[in-house]
């Protein structure tokens, strides 16, 4: 009989630099996950439990972290373009030096990272980088 790979598995068994597409980690439980350095293109984390989970210098493209819990989670270097955070908990994260911004896709809005209704409180925003993000608390 066949044993069922967890989300976390797939993940862990993923070398430094290497890119996920088209993947699905939604709900899953990626608590204190450790990744480093992966880029992901078009996946979804969207209800994902990222708590404490570590993705410094991790690069998203077009991902789907809505309503992900990143709560403490350690985005050092972590680039999203073009992805939706709406709802995310990003509460206790560190966002030092992440970039935040917009993929061209040739159809706006279509490639604007959306952080609309995204917590923030107690967050390290330090070198945060925005371009063009959507519902930004505090941008107009």
């Amino acid at each position: 009989m066949d044993r069922v790979v967890s989300a976390r598995e797939r993940l862990a068994s993923r070398r430094r630099y290497e890119v996920l597409r088209g993947e699905g980690f939604d709900g899953g439980d990626l608590v204190s996950v450790c990744l480093r350095e992966l880029s992901f293109a078009r996946c979804s984390f969207r209800g994902a439990d990222l708590r404490h989970a570590t993705l410094d210098g991790c690069r998203f493209k077009l991902c789907d972290f809505r309503g992900a819990d990143l709560s403490g989670a350690s985005l050092r270097g972590v680039s999203l373009a073009g992805c939706d955070l709406t709802g995310a908990d990003l509460r206790g994260a560190d966002l030092t030096g992440a970039r935040f911004g917009r993929l061209l896709t040739g159809t706006p809005p279509h490639g604007l990272t959306d952080a609309t209704g995204v917590k923030l409180d107690h967050a390290v925003l330090r070198d945060l980088r925005l371009d063009q993000v959507v519902g930004w608390p505090g941008t107009v």
